[in-house]
């Protein structure tokens, strides 16, 4: 565990494995299991009964909700967002009387994206910045930026700005009626001409 303990958070009833960084303001809360060789950045949030590691990277400012679990080959950017009960793979062909340890695909998620409750992320496949996935789909391939994806198997049904609001195009541009981000559609992919939020 790093020495700046007195600057996060973790409940008694949490354990924190040895060879941990924990990011100041992170609060990790009942029931939690922070395995070993885990990296955790600063201001994030796990709820209940969350799982980490071993030897996973987490980003600043990532909300991981109730039951979910993030396992060895997940990486989660800054900012990411795992709702309720949602699932990470890391065997794509899992038995469990054959060991396949050395055949872990790797899940990135990138900044700011957000993963429904009770949403399947297959492993093997990365997530776009501030992509929008549905509660309960299925993601089973790589998913663009800003794209809102859902059903089982995911498919795309729009654009989501950075803020979340779901984006209406007009001549492939967009500009979000929330917080006045700008888009465009260039060669099938939405490109920010204009962000104005922190992550």
């Amino acid at each position: 565990m790093t020495d700046n303990a007195s600057k996060y958070f973790v409940h008694s009833s949490s354990i924190v494995d040895e060879n941990c960084d924990i990011g100041a303001g992170t609060k990790i809360w009942h029931f939690s299991h922070i395995l070993k060789n885990t990296i955790i950045g600063r201001d994030c949030v796990f709820g209940q009964n969350c799982s980490a590691g071993p030897d996973v990277k987490i980003g600043d400012k990532c909300k991981v909700q109730n039951n979910v679990s993030i396992y060895k080959g997940v990486t989660l950017e800054n900012g990411v967002f795992c709702g309720p009960g949602c699932v990470f793979t890391n065997v794509y062909n899992p038995r469990a009387f054959i060991e396949r340890k050395k055949e872990f695909r790797t899940t990135l998620v990138k900044t700011g994206a957000s993963i429904g409750a009770n949403a399947t992320i297959i492993c093997g496949n990365n997530i776009g910045k501030y992509a929008l996935i549905g509660a309960a789909a299925v993601v089973k391939k790589n998913v663009p930026d800003y794209a809102i994806m859902v059903g089982v198997p995911a498919r795309q049904i729009g654009w989501a700005c950075q803020c979340g609001e779901k984006l209406k195009l007009e001549n492939n541009n967009a500009r979000c009626d929330r917080c006045s981000n700008e888009y465009q559609l260039q060669d099938g992919r939405l490109k920010a001409v204009k962000e104005s939020l922190d992550v």
